[in-house]
């Protein structure tokens, strides 16, 4: 589940790359909307977000590249936005304009849990999904309490902190047999996954990795597209050896 910043380094690109991605193997593509003041991102894609903004983009821009590659391609699409976002839009309106486009569903980093329901029911009104996030510290309680809320599928952090590449790979089977004892929906896993050995461990116990940072970084360097299709092959082959992702349903 490799995700790309909707915007950088251009809006041509994000629709070129995503048709791309799909070829070279995703099964699902996470599309950031740019944020000024992203939640929980690492350096670079805090940069990639910086750089797109600066470059003009915004939510209806990328809904348009994402609708251009929607006529070329079936993969799944998942937005990454700030609550403040759909807020300052409209929830309703912004899922709209989101199915619309072609997004399959959202996941919202920054929820608060009081708003979620809400959130939760206009996307069932319009058959698309919504993750939550689930962190390793998050209680049991809680923990039910989010997944209540979403649909689809689950977001879990697979370490604590920011975005960005590293060098082990995660553990995240505890965090997993925890979420599965309290919901059935299927479980992607992101936050400094960045090699196929990485996407391996992690797809033994989770239903998807996704991976940002590392894919990111690779497309501010020569041809943005290119490198992103040839990461997305390269990462695909941890499936071959680990359990390969489901497909989200709503």
């Amino acid at each position: 589940m490799p995700f790309i910043t909707g915007g950088y380094p251009s809006l041509g690109v994000t629709t070129a790359a995503i048709e791309a991605i799909a070829h070279a193997g995703a099964s699902i593509i996470e599309v950031g909307i740019p944020f000024s003041d992203p939640i929980a991102d690492g350096p670079v894609i805090a940069a990639s977000m910086h750089d797109a903004l600066q470059n003009g983009a915004d939510p209806h821009s990328v809904f348009s590249a994402v609708r251009a590659a929607r006529a070329k391609t079936s993969v799944g699409l998942v937005a990454m936005v700030s609550v403040s976002i759909v807020t300052r839009i409209g929830a309703k309106n912004f899922i709209s304009q989101a199915a619309e486009s072609g997004f399959d569903g959202l996941i919202v980093p920054d929820m608060d849990l009081s708003q979620a329901r809400e959130l939760s029911n206009l996307c069932e009104s319009r058959d698309i999904a919504l993750a939550l996030l689930v962190a390793p510290t998050t209680s049991p309680a809680r923990m039910a309490q989010i997944t209540e809320s979403c649909r689809g599928f689950i977001y879990l952090l697979a370490r604590a902190g920011l975005t960005g590449e590293q060098e082990s790979s995660p553990e995240i089977s505890g965090s997993v047999n925890a979420i599965r004892s309290v919901s059935k929906l299927p479980i992607a896993a992101g936050f400094g996954i960045s090699t196929p050995e990485h996407v391996a461990a992690v797809t033994k116990y989770a239903d998807a990795a996704i991976v940002g940072s590392a894919l990111v970084r690779r497309m501010g360097k020569g041809d943005p597209v290119s490198a992103a299709a040839d990461f997305t092959r390269l990462l695909a082959t941890g499936l071959r050896t680990g359990l390969p992702a489901s497909s989200f349903s709503n």
